[in-house]
Order: C-alpha cells, then structure tokens, then sequence
C-alpha cells in the first residue's frame, strides 16, 4: 500500500489524524471531496479506500446524487479486496452496500463515551480492539451488522459500533480521527441538530478534556497499522 484514497463528504469532516498517520509512513493520501463535485476515482485506482462522515444519510440519493456512485465505488472496491476504512458515515455506507439495513438510532450519540469490544473484537486477528475505550462520537443513524461481518464494539447508546467483514474491511461508528479544530467544525456546521438526549454533551464538555484526543489518534494509529498490513496475502519477508 503507498497512495490511499479518502472520500470526503464535507468540508469540515476531513481525515485529519488518519492523514498525519499516512504521512508519518510514507502514505499518499489523495482526497476527493464530492461535495465540491471532484469525481470519484476508477476502482482500479484505488490501492486502499477510506470514507469520511458527514451529515448526510445513506439513503438521501436525491439531495446528493452522488451517494449512487460512490456506493458502486465502494461495492467495487470491497469485491476486489481491498482495504477499506469507513467512518460513522462512511461505516453505514459500507453496511448499506453489504446489504444491512441503515435507520435512526434509539439516540443520537453525541461526545465522548465509553464503548466496549465485543469477545470477539478483543480477540479478532486483523483488527484487535481494546476492552474499552472512550471515542469521540457524532451520529443519529446505526446499520445493523452485515451478513458475514464480525461485531467488534458497542455501547450503551448503540448496539452497532463496529464491525470487520473478511480481513480487508473495517467499519467504525465512531471518530478516533478527530482533533480540536474538527470536533469545534462540527459543532459549528452541525450543533444545532444535534438536539438533545442522555448521549448528547455539548460543546464545551467536547472541547474541556483535550487529552482524549491524544489517547484516540494512539489508539487509531495502531488500528490503522493493522489495516494496512499486507502480509495477508504476502508470506513475510
């Protein structure tokens, strides 16, 4: 893997820690940023895919004409097996074209709070998990888990969290991405949706404990590092 893709749904939900993550290995990481009507590459571009969040949902074709594409491109990608990285939208849209049904969740699960890793996702070969961990999370809708995928997380809020399907594709539901500037985008662009609930923090308790940040861009940098790993298919050298 050298070059991975990132579909950008937004201008304030950016790759951010999964971009210094990439360049820190010697990864170049093209975007393509649909909302500014960039076209989405061929499949047979693409070494590695990764798709962002945004506010939009994964069945709004209408008002975004474009979700038609990229789910083809996503559903192309996967079948050739490649590694592919989805993020609380993007996590639903993998689940959409694996054929999971995507609805509103119970809550709207908004801030930092605790999820747990299934038995299966502290053990899982290709995508370890920590017991529990607290992320950072910004999302009304959930997926039910794909036929054939592995449930890896949970929480009180959302059953769904994450998931791995074969050894080429993780979804997350939520941020481990984000950073201070993009936690106060969202809040800026989305705040007002975000309502209120016994998941939803506001901004202020967002921004109050920046520690967190470092925690979840180690523990993402990690992830990511068994994402990328080639030698499912490599004998080592």
């Amino acid at each position: 893997m050298k070059r991975i893709h990132c579909i950008q749904h937004v201008p304030f939900e950016t790759p951010a820690r999964i971009a210094v993550w990439a360049h820190d290995r010697g990864l170049e990481t093209l975007p393509t940023r649909v909302f500014a009507g960039e076209p989405l590459p061929a499949s047979g571009e693409i070494e590695a895919l990764v798709v962002m969040g945004g506010p939009m949902g994964v069945h709004e074709v209408e008002r975004f004409p474009w979700l038609v594409e990229e789910k083809r491109l996503i559903e192309a990608v996967i079948r050739d097996d490649k590694p592919v990285l989805g993020v609380c939208l993007g996590a639903q849209l993998i689940a959409d074209v694996l054929g999971a049904r995507v609805y509103r969740n119970r809550f709207h699960e908004i801030g930092w709070f605790r999820v747990e890793a299934t038995a299966a996702g502290r053990a899982h070969a290709r995508f370890p998990l920590r017991a529990e961990f607290v992320p950072f999370h910004w999302h009304g809708d959930t997926f039910e888990l794909p036929a054939g995928a592995v449930q890896l997380a949970r929480s009180a809020a959302c059953e769904q969290q994450a998931f791995a399907w074969g050894d080429s594709v993780l979804g997350l539901q939520f941020h481990l991405e984000m950073d201070a500037e993009g936690v106060a985008a969202l809040g800026a662009h989305c705040g007002a949706d975000a309502g209120s609930g016994p998941y939803v923090q506001s901004l202020e308790e967002m921004l109050s404990a920046p520690q967190r940040f470092a925690a979840a861009h180690a523990f993402l940098d990690d992830l990511l590092d068994h994402w990328k790993k080639e030698e499912r298919h490599e004998d080592p050298a």
